[in-house]
């Protein structure tokens, strides 16, 4: 007995371990739901600056436009978890447009005297698979040859714009509407059409974000994808297929792009090659604001459709009040580089 008690005297005491103030808890949340909280401080802004802002016709045509933006960054947010980046993004949206309206108009078959002229399903599939097919050149290059990502997308971005220019010759593609007796109207559908008074583009939005989210919370490749993005030389180790997850992400980064080119050129009811420029930085400012890390394996789609929003409403509660177009430019890339500091911040913390 008595040894026992001179054991437990001797022995250190037992402290326990300091538990997070209340103070560090509120900063945290303060931190993660940043883009939320920019979101609503946007809203009530703008709603106070304008009557015409805060109305349901206003929101629903604001989700119209955010739908061009966050298409691309969707799939944006899979390259950048995968630790790359691609700066094609933009260039391919105007591309998918341009050829759109090429097969909108017809394609001359010169050599059967036909011009032929596809249903406007038809062109929609063929778009998406030349969305593809850019992803598929970029993933390889930068999974199989090694090129940097950078410079790999850099290049793709004015392959693609260049391809454009030289498909329209500099010019636009009007009169997408078809004709009923060439049997390819309703390529407006996307653009106009509205389903319980939702526009069709923000639907095409949700529906793709929901199938993204489901693809990185509930199936293997969503695993694959954030274990790549966060050590892609531990993940290759324990048997994650890393280039074929390499691939796959560029190649649905350019379908999504492609989506976001049908979805402007159907609103435009046009098309033309200079289409989507600057979409690229967009895209990963939305990425970026919505909390993503871009040395890849943190973020979700949630978080970028929320940093889509805030881009969306921004600019377009900057036209509303009558802001110019260049202090546009400057709130955006403050919000940009905001929320780059944001996302040091948090990521800095967790890995102190």
């Amino acid at each position: 007995m008595t040894d026992r008690t001179q054991i437990l005297s001797a022995a250190p005491p037992v402290t326990k371990k300091a538990s997070p103030s209340k103070g560090t808890n509120i900063a945290r949340l303060l931190l993660e739901g940043r883009a939320f909280i920019a979101l609503l401080i946007i809203i009530a802004t703008f709603s106070l600056l304008s009557p015409n802002y805060f109305t349901g016709a206003n929101f629903l045509t604001m989700a119209s436009h955010v739908a061009i933006f966050g298409l691309p960054a969707i799939g944006m947010l899979l390259v950048i978890l995968n630790g790359g980046i691609d700066l094609s993004v933009g260039s391919t949206l105007g591309l998918a447009g341009v050829f759109a309206g090429f097969l909108m108009q017809g394609v001359n078959l010169e050599a059967l005297g036909v011009v032929l002229y596809l249903p406007v399903w038809a062109v929609a599939v063929l778009t998406l698979a030349m969305g593809a097919l850019v992803g598929l050149v970029n993933g390889i290059l930068i999974a199989w040859c090694r090129v940097p990502a950078f410079v790999a997308t850099l290049g793709s971005l004015y392959v693609a714009r260049g391809v454009a220019l030289l498909m329209t010759n500099g010019l636009t593609y009007n009169k997408l509407s078809g004709s009923e007796a060439l049997g390819n109207t309703g390529f407006d559908w996307l653009g106009f059409n509205r389903i319980f008074n939702i526009p069709v583009g923000v639907l095409v939005l949700g529906v793709v974000a929901l199938a993204c989210g489901f693809l990185l919370s509930r199936s293997a490749f969503g695993r694959w994808l954030y274990a790549s993005g966060g050590n892609e030389r531990a993940a290759d180790l324990s048997g994650v297929p890393v280039k074929r997850i390499k691939v796959s992400v560029y190649v649905l980064s350019g379908i999504c792009a492609a989506m976001a080119g049908l979805v402007l050129s159907s609103q435009l009811t046009s098309a033309g090659p200079t289409a989507g420029t600057t979409y690229e930085l967009t895209a990963i400012a939305a990425v970026v604001i919505g909390g993503a890390a871009l040395t890849g394996g943190r973020g979700n789609v949630r978080g970028t459709l929320l940093g889509a929003f805030v881009i969306g409403f921004l600019s377009d509660g900057l036209v509303i009040i009558g802001v110019s177009a260049y202090w546009q430019t400057v709130f955006t890339g403050a919000v940009i580089v905001l929320a780059v500091l944001l996302n040091t911040l948090q990521y800095g913390r967790r890995g102190r």
